[in-house]
């Protein structure tokens, strides 16, 4: 079967369309389901116990602080911590046990015999599982009362007193008023975490988290839904290989054909300015995985490093709590990769059209002294928003908006997003003459669709603020998260690489639009609204059980693609005399990861059931530093030797250190993912299973000696992850003084790449 790649653009326009009205539709009924905030919460003498104002308020320190960096909300955020919801609902399921075991027998709960202790428990499970009437108020027992002040005292104590045996510095909070709107934020998400929503047989998160004291168990969706998930795999699987197979599509081969030589090929003044990204971008790089290390280590010392603080007199933790070097680790991860793809973005136009915009150089350092800014104001800004230096609004706007993956403020994110637009106006005055020359479903076009895609999807960051109802915050802050994951930016890297097999020549131009259009034709059919497994148990409605058990199950499929695609990218790197077998084994790493982590582990983790109990683990851990780190990364680096190895005269080409850190980082991931992080995780779901998820998340759980023992396992895979990174920036450092120099006023007759691209194939 041949498909037209007319045809397969339409397909896209559809899918893109049916994304829209899934996704859009979804986003109507997240502010109609979301679960109410009481305008106030009275006691049974009718006493004013917390006001709706005090809730947000809660809200809003839990993001400026940063506590979502710390523990995590409905199962969201860091798991150094507690998650608050369990927490909160644990906390206030013992209070009213002890309350109604001294109210009905005069003793303590621990001191009842089994058969008195089960009387109170039932007497708690039918308490807490009750329906919510629809009204504004809410009317607390005095068992409810009690359990509500003692975790409120627990909360100042801990949040703004300190603990550091928990890990949490002294005034985390800054003060005990806001400590303990904290604490009335997590109860909430607790009360309706166990209240079922009007009408229904099930509580606003769909039973979430599994919690048998007050009557939370997975339901009977989780269940019907994760087998038909495996059910369609199967089925879906076999008919996408077929539809596959079907489509005549060449594969990448260097026989017969003629692939340039890098010192065949021009620099140009603006590929000399986008080369200025690698250094930055390296330098993120090391900071991230610095942090990365002291992060794992404060899993070992909650409030110390190897013992510096009784040197010093002074704990680490007060310095630099985890909760900021978290958000730092998350931020610089994701923005050395971006600003690596920036710079491909960037460098590759000329290299595929001969075509010099005029001051293209000078717009790009433009970007990159942008980027620069941004950066530093952004990490700066958690700083200090966090520590409580930003008054009034400007903690959210300049400094810590405190949501993982959205922590830098408001304005930088503006910044970013403008960042963005400038790169996609560079990008169009690079790519003009194969713009004018192909059609709308070129690949050049859809390099300009991907980035368009990514700014779009950022705007979703800005349609919410502090006082946003979390389950409608969650809901957008997942468009930006998940869909630059699995939608936009899978479709970006894949253009981007359909580009660099043409710069090779290992592609015809024709043949590379086909083969890039049908994969993003595959992510985008799956991935957008894939999302939606992020919703079952943040207080959205349940029909996003199906949805997105579906759809989380189709995601598997176009990474199964790429990498099918990356083996038969590996078969031509390993023919003979082919210059860029470097850059290869990072495209090839990348897609053997990418199956890894977002594939198998992100299959495994996202079917409802399973979900259920490990969401918020260390099998989401795994999951993610083998996605992206394994797959995003990977293929960012591999970009990054390739523009190396072209901007470098032959006879000073040194693959040396690269190679070296590339089995560093390999190794090093595997090490780290499947010798600590993953045994951890499961071990946590075994907890999850037999006890309660607030069980699996607590302290008691981590300082185990055998999760203490896999928490040192990790050490050899971080060291040679620092190790490899180091060897990078070294070997960046060695070759930014034999960069070739650039080329006053290249023309096409001087690129032997693009000579062959913009021509008809």
């Amino acid at each position: 079967m041949r498909l037209t790649r007319k045809t397969i653009a339409k397909v896209i326009v559809a899918a893109f369309l049916l994304n829209l009205v899934v996704m859009g539709g979804g986003a109507w009924f997240a502010y109609q389901e979301a679960p109410p905030i009481p305008d106030e919460v009275v006691g049974p003498d009718g006493e004013t116990v917390v006001t709706a104002a005090e809730v947000q308020d809660g809200k809003a320190a839990f993001q400026q602080y940063g506590l979502m960096n710390h523990g995590s909300i409905l199962g969201n955020g860091a798991y150094y911590g507690e998650d608050y919801t369990a927490e909160t609902l644990e906390l206030k399921t013992q209070h009213m046990r002890e309350y109604y075991a001294e109210a009905e027998y005069g003793a303590a709960y621990g001191d009842l015999d089994s058969g008195e202790q089960s009387r109170v428990d039932a007497l708690v499970r039918e308490e807490l599982d009750q329906s919510h009437d629809g009204s504004d108020t809410v009317r607390y027992s005095a068992a409810e009362l009690y359990a509500h002040e003692q975790v409120r005292e627990t909360y100042v104590e801990r949040y703004h007193e300190g603990d550091h045996d928990r890990g949490v510095p002294v005034e985390m909070i800054g003060s005990a008023e806001e400590a303990e709107d904290f604490a009335d934020f997590a109860l909430w998400t607790a009360w309706f975490s166990h209240t079922d929503r009007p009408n229904a047989d099930h509580s606003y998160t769909n039973e979430w988290p599994y919690a048998p004291g007050a009557g939370n168990d997975a339901t009977g969706s989780a269940m019907i839904w994760s087998v038909i998930a495996m059910v369609l795999l199967v089925g879906a699987a076999g008919a996408a290989i077929l539809l596959y197979k079907s489509v005549k599509l060449p594969e990448p081969s260097s026989a017969g054909i003629s692939v340039p030589e890098p010192g065949d090929v021009s620099v140009f003044p603006s590929q000399r300015a986008a080369l200025r990204f690698i250094p930055v971008a390296a330098g993120l790089f090391l900071a991230q995985v610095l942090l990365g290390g002291l992060l794992a280590h404060f899993y070992i010392e909650r409030a110390g490093f190897f013992g510096i603080e009784r040197v010093f007199g002074i704990h680490i933790l007060q310095l630099l709590p985890f909760s900021i070097a978290k958000t730092w680790h998350i931020d610089l991860g994701i923005l050395w990769i971006a600003s690596t793809w920036l710079g491909a973005g960037l460098f590759l136009p000329p290299l595929l059209t001969g075509h010099e915009p005029k001051r293209q150089g000078t717009y790009v350092s433009v970007l990159l002294g942008a980027l620069v800014v941004v950066v530093v104001g952004g990490m700066g800004g958690i700083w200090l928003g966090a520590n409580g230096y930003l008054p009034g609004e400007l903690w959210w706007l300049l400094g810590n908006e405190g949501l993982e993956y959205l922590e830098v403020g408001k304005v930088w994110q503006a910044g970013l997003l403008a960042g963005f637009i400038l790169w996609a106006i560079l990008a169009i005055r690079g790519l003009k003459p194969l713009l004018d020359r192909e059609p709308a479903y070129g690949l050049a076009h859809m390099i300009l669709y991907a980035g368009g895609s990514i700014t779009l999807l950022f705007v979703a960051g800005f349609m919410f603020t502090p006082s946003t109802n979390i389950a409608v915050t969650e809901f957008w802050r997942w468009w930006v998260v998940h869909m630059w994951v699995e939608g936009a930016f899978e479709f970006f890297i894949v253009a981007i690489i359909g580009l660099t097999l043409v710069s090779m020549n290992l592609l015809s131009r024709r043949s590379a639009e086909k083969a890039v259009m049908l994969q993003a034709l595959l992510v985008m059919g799956t991935g957008v609204i894939g999302v939606s497994h992020h919703y079952w148990w943040i207080g959205m409605p349940d029909y996003w059980v199906p949805i997105g058990s579906v759809f989380s199950t189709l995601e598997l499929l176009p990474l199964i693609f790429i990498l099918y695609e990356a083996i038969g990218q590996y078969r031509a790197m390993r023919e003979t005399g082919f210059p860029y077998k470097l850059p290869f084994m990072f495209i090839v790493a990348s897609g053997v990861w990418n199956f890894v982590g977002a594939g198998v582990l992100g299959f495994f983790i996202n079917l409802p059931l399973i979900n259920y109990y490990e969401h918020g683990t260390y099998l989401t851990v795994g999951h993610a530093h083998a996605a992206m780190f394994g797959a995003f990364g990977f293929l960012a680096l591999g970009m990054v030797t390739y523009m190396l190895q072209l901007s470098i005269d032959p006879g000073r080409w040194d693959a040396s250190w690269l190679r070296a850190a590339f089995w560093c980082w390999n190794v090093g991931l595997a090490l780290m993912v499947f010798v600590s992080v993953l045994p951890v995780g499961f071990l946590q779901l075994d907890v999850a299973f037999t006890e309660s998820y607030a069980a699996a998340r607590s302290l008691a759980f981590y300082e185990q000696d055998i999760v203490q023992t896999l928490f040192w396992a990790r050490l050899p895979g971080d060291t040679l992850i620092i190790a490899g990174t180091a060897i990078y920036v070294a070997d960046l450092i060695r070759k930014r003084f034999v960069l070739r120099a650039s080329e006053d006023d290249p023309t096409v007759d001087d690129m032997a790449v693009a000579e062959g691209i913009v021509s008809d194939d």
